[in-house]
């Protein structure tokens, strides 16, 4: 029988079996040795290094970014872990129900150990991650060097510390510690992206250029659809440089032209609802589609703080539809064809009007049709030029722009919940970003969690779209400072904040209005990062001494749980980390069934023949059991003839 590895896979491996697609990271500019002329070239030390479980040094210069670490990074993305994640029921909210996971451990792990279960199954990575402004927190990975070493390795002193250049400048490591943490993370998580997926990151202006270099290695140049800037209209008051009073938001596609077909890249006018509900209540105050109510929606609308576009939308037509009017003028600087001046005549005096000086925007048939359809707006008279009708209701969605303008807080809805949060990020504008990519129940991961906001508005986009979006929440259990306000909350680390929001935020949007369309799935499956159920003789048989062999008598550690070994096995197999997870008694053991029979596994000793035929009579995709907890050898040989005659199709394994 066949035993599971139990470790996370082997990506250099993986990489190799891939050799004919295209990594990204590997296709570069060099010289031309003949010509001399610049071109695109495969960078072949970068392929060795994505293919190596060792670093690969390369002295060929050419256009990339570099930085001290870079290669130790990519190592680092690329090796297995010998990790599990352990169960929290006590920690989780609706455990057996919820298809939302919260992962509490160093991120780099997690996306790791996801790799099986949600290999190509994220529709968006959220991230939010350090700004790297000196004062916020970095994870120190094993590849993260001394000071001292840097500045040796960087070239800025001599092995004996004299310098070599005029200013040390340690901002250099400072960079590259950033880089090499959020690389590596990226790397991985890449593997987790749907092909229509997309990866959206925060940041401000410490990072922003490096953090666009490195999103183009990963994804490719052509696979990014552009950077966003928030405008937080509160700028930052200092004295010696422009005030920042912006962010920016990178978002990149895993694959461009996939991402164009399936996902229809616009977001909801923020107010169009808002004004259609407010036309018809003039409507029905004034007592009709009149004078009065057409004025008092205009009156009304002026007033609002409302982008230019919407405040276009300002007129009433005799349906009580809002609309705009826009121009059916030629829009390129050359004249349209002769067919495109056909006039238009106007339908009360009969007589033609104006035409564009460089003719119509459509054709004569498109002009007829959108004439019969009653989308053409006429003057008083003759002598007005004809404008197209926009229906606002046809038109609630629009194209994601560059600019975000924002600026407020969530300081009532945290009030609302009791919870005080040093700067979080708004959940508003969290929404918009998700709701411009994800539909249905599309997967959402945040691997820097922070304060919970992403699963904040995952819930809230739910309960008022009618969604079923499932969140991926990661974070590392960082003690909470004790100069911070949130110490007032009772909670130590980050990850316990983060879970006590979701837990009150989940609690208030589903006591709120909600459509009827929503599961209303707001609990969430507490998994931690730990080290692996199994002690190293598991792993390295080869090396087993004397001295070990009483560790052969149960090689899985000591403390570990059935559950605990059943979430490894699923990491192990690739399963879906949210199935239903059912546990029965069959013939005095306990029996796990995952989504009934995805997957069947018995951890117990003392395991019969008579139990081995029962649960193949289940006929399960899946069945695990303990090596050593068969009653018999002779029950142990005999297990996989007997699935094979009474379940041929299931997969055996033994831990």
């Amino acid at each position: 029988m066949d035993k599971l590895k139990m470790h996370s896979p082997d990506l250099s491996q993986d990489n190799i079996a891939k050799i004919r697609e295209l990594f990204p990271g590997c296709v570069t500019e060099a010289r031309d040795e003949t010509s001399g002329a610049v071109r695109l070239a495969v960078d072949f030390d970068q392929l060795r290094q994505e293919l190596s479980d060792h670093i690969v040094e390369g002295p060929q210069e050419r256009y990339r970014l570099d930085w001290p670490g870079k290669r130790e990074a990519l190592a680092l993305a690329n090796a297995p872990i010998a990790k599990t994640l352990r169960p929290c029921r006590e920690e989780s909210v609706d455990f057996d129900g919820t298809h939302n996971l919260f992962i509490e451990g160093d991120n780099l792990e997690t996306i790791k150990l996801l790799q099986g279960s949600h290999l190509g199954k994220v529709k968006l990575i959220y991230l939010d991650p350090p700004y790297n402004t000196g004062s916020d927190f970095i994870y120190e990975d094993d590849f993260c060097e001394d000071y001292s070493s840097y500045l040796v390795r960087s070239e800025q002193v001599d092995p004996s510390g004299n310098k070599l250049v005029s200013n040390s400048e340690a901002n250099g490591r400072f960079h590259s510690d950033w880089l090499s943490m959020m690389y590596a993370r990226v790397r991985v998580a890449r593997n987790l992206l749907s092909e229509d997926g997309v990866i959206a990151v925060h940041m401000d202006e410490n990072e922003y250029s490096n953090l666009e270099k490195m999103l183009t290695e990963v994804f490719g140049e052509k696979n990014n659809l552009g950077t966003i800037v928030w405008d937080k209209r509160n700028p930052k008051g200092d004295s010696t440089r422009v005030a920042q009073q912006h962010e920016y938001i990178s978002i990149y596609a895993k694959d461009y032209e996939c991402f164009k077909q399936k996902v229809d890249f616009r977001r909801p006018k923020q107010n169009a609802q808002i004004m259609l509900d407010k036309a018809s209540t003039m409507i029905k105050q004034h007592g009709g589609i009149n004078s009065a109510s057409r004025g008092a929606f205009k009156k009304w609308l002026s007033a609002q703080d409302f982008s230019g576009g919407e405040k276009a939308y300002s007129l009433i037509d005799e349906k009580g539809d809002v609309y705009r009017t826009v121009s059916m003028a030629w829009p390129n600087k050359k004249k349209a064809p002769d067919e495109y001046f056909i006039p238009l005549v106007h339908p009360v005096t009969g007589k033609e009007c104006p035409v564009p000086e460089r003719g119509w925007r459509n054709p004569p048939k498109t002009m007829k049709s959108l004439l019969d359809a009653g989308q053409i707006v006429f003057g008083p008279d003759e002598s007005t030029q004809p404008t197209r009708k926009y229906l606002l209701k046809e038109n609630t969605k629009e194209n994601i722009s560059s600019l975000m303008y924002f600026g407020g807080s969530d300081d009532a809805l945290f009030s609302e919940i009791d919870l005080v949060f040093d700067n979080p990020k708004p959940v508003q504008v969290a929404r918009r970003i998700i709701q411009s990519i994800t539909s249905g129940n599309d997967t959402v991961l945040d691997f820097f969690a922070g304060s919970g906001t992403c699963a904040h508005a995952v819930m809230q986009l739910n309960a008022s779209n009618g969604t079923n979006l499932r969140f991926i929440m990661a974070q590392l259990a960082e003690p909470i400072s004790d100069s911070s306000v949130v110490t007032k909350t009772g909670c130590r680390t980050i990850s316990d904040l983060c879970k006590e929001r979701i837990r009150r935020a989940a609690k208030k949007v589903a006591d709120g209005d909600s459509h009827p369309k929503w599961n209303r799935d707001i609990g969430f499956r507490v998994l931690k990062v730990d080290t692996s159920n199994m002690k190293d003789v598991y792993y390295r048989p080869d090396e087993l001494k004397q001295s070990d062999l009483l560790d052969m008598v149960d090689n899985v550690k000591e403390g570990r749980t059935a559950e605990d070994l059943l979430f490894q096995v699923l990491v192990d197999w690739g399963v879906d980390l949210t199935l239903p997870i059912r546990r029965e008694t069959v013939q005095g053991k306990t029996v796990f069934f995952v989504d009934d029979n995805a997957l069947v596994a018995c951890f117990d000793r003392g395991i019969t023949e008579d139990l081995v035929k029962e649960l193949a009579g289940h006929e399960p995709l899946r069945v695990v059991f303990r090596d050593n907890g068969f009653v018999s050898d002779a029950v142990k040989i005999n297990v996989e003839q007997i699935f094979r005659q009474l379940s041929p199709t299931t997969d055996v394994k033994s831990i």
